[in-house]
């Protein structure tokens, strides 16, 4: 063994003992035993998957995980929804760019929703779906796996490790879980930015991610895991207003001033359409991965509408646990007693917004 690594470790062995010392002491004279703390720093980051259609509010979610030191986001894969899939692909490539997060894989996935037409949003997200903003081309390279198999493929190398954050619609989850059911045990979390219990930001019931797949929706909310639902409702009532958007244009910076000119179209679209502020949909949901207490969440069961003239794409949630009974007794049913739901979803009820977008600024200015 080097010299070099004996004195080395005869300093870090007087270290610990002088640290043993002390809580010894310390113990003796309290009677309360003392324990080292555990700092962030210490703490190994969240292996996450960012399942993403990059429009305005994925990019900021993005730029969020990837500043958040909390985070190791180990890929993001692709669903069409707010662009199509090609063009999500290219923002996706250019904001890793923009990051210098090349370490990053990027892979596209599904092509159009399991059983209808595409609905894309364009009109909210620009028509290159960044704000109409034009990043320089990527220096990143497109990983070659088809997304849902990056994603199985993830989710078996690090077992109860990665969490899954899609922001989009749930295509590209759908296929991974219904090819490979078991990544519902294996995978450590999931954390949805769709649905909504309170009515829907597309027409009256449905929330926009939902609605562009409810039938992928249905099979992953009864995938087998617990489904954490980050929903329009609670984004809406946690808003960039102006004074935000001041903060962020008060940095200057590659991220900041790319973040400031899409707050300023998002925000301004938001305002035309009767909004105060602009919602912040999908970054609440990377959030509430970095910091759990940032939301409040009940436990509930949901389930997704599909075939509803009306309600096509609602997230219907019980918020009593329970179904009434009914048994039929000759030409009509009793209530003879009530069957109990097993939750499949920690429904986001509300956030703690001042903290969270104090959070998102520091974070996109670099703190």
């Amino acid at each position: 063994m080097p010299i070099g690594s004996v004195v080395a470790g005869k300093e870090n062995l007087m270290k610990n003992q002088r640290w043993l010392c002390a809580v010894v002491f310390f113990t003796v004279v309290t009677g309360v035993l003392a324990l080292p703390t555990i700092t962030s720093s210490q703490t190994a980051p969240q292996r996450v998957i960012i399942d993403t259609d990059p429009g305005t509010d994925d990019a900021l979610a993005i730029l969020l995980a990837l500043n958040s030191p909390e985070l190791k986001v180990e890929a993001l894969t692709v669903v069409p929804g707010n662009v199509v899939a090609a063009q999500g692909l290219e923002n996706a490539l250019k904001l890793v760019s923009l990051a210098n997060r090349c370490d990053v894989a990027v892979a596209g996935g599904a092509q159009h929703p399991l059983n209808q037409k595409l609905i894309t949003a364009e009109y909210w997200h620009g028509q290159n779906g960044l704000a109409n903003i034009d990043l320089p081309p990527s220096r990143c390279k497109v990983d070659p796996r088809f997304g849902p198999d990056l994603i199985i493929e993830m989710v078996h190398k690090y077992p109860h490790e990665i969490t899954l954050i899609p922001v989009g619609p749930l295509t590209n989850i759908a296929l991974a879980v219904s090819k490979d059911p078991s990544i519902a045990t294996l995978a450590k979390n999931i954390v949805i930015m769709g649905g909504s219990i309170s009515g829907g930001n597309v027409n009256a019931v449905a929330e926009a991610n939902i609605y562009n797949d409810p039938e992928a929706a249905q099979i992953v909310f009864n995938a087998g895991w617990m489904v954490t639902m980050v929903g329009s409702d609670v984004g809406e009532r946690t808003l960039l207003t102006r004074k935000e958007l001041a903060q962020l244009q008060s940095a200057h910076g590659p991220e900041t001033d790319f973040v400031s000119k899409l707050g300023e179209f998002y925000l301004s679209r938001s305002e035309k359409s009767g909004y105060s502020g602009a919602a912040m949909y999908d970054p609440l949901a990377v959030g509430t991965v970095i910091d759990p207490t940032l939301v409040t969440l009940q436990n509930m069961h949901v389930d997704v509408e599909t075939k509803g003239e009306f309600t096509r794409g609602e997230t219907v949630a019980n918020r009593m646990g329970y179904n009434e009974r009914n048994v039929l007794h000759g030409d009509h049913y009793i209530i003879e007693g009530l069957d109990p739901l097993k939750p499949n979803a920690r429904v986001c009820m509300a956030s703690d917004e001042p903290r969270f977008l104090e959070l998102f600024i520091s974070r996109i200015k670099g703190k």
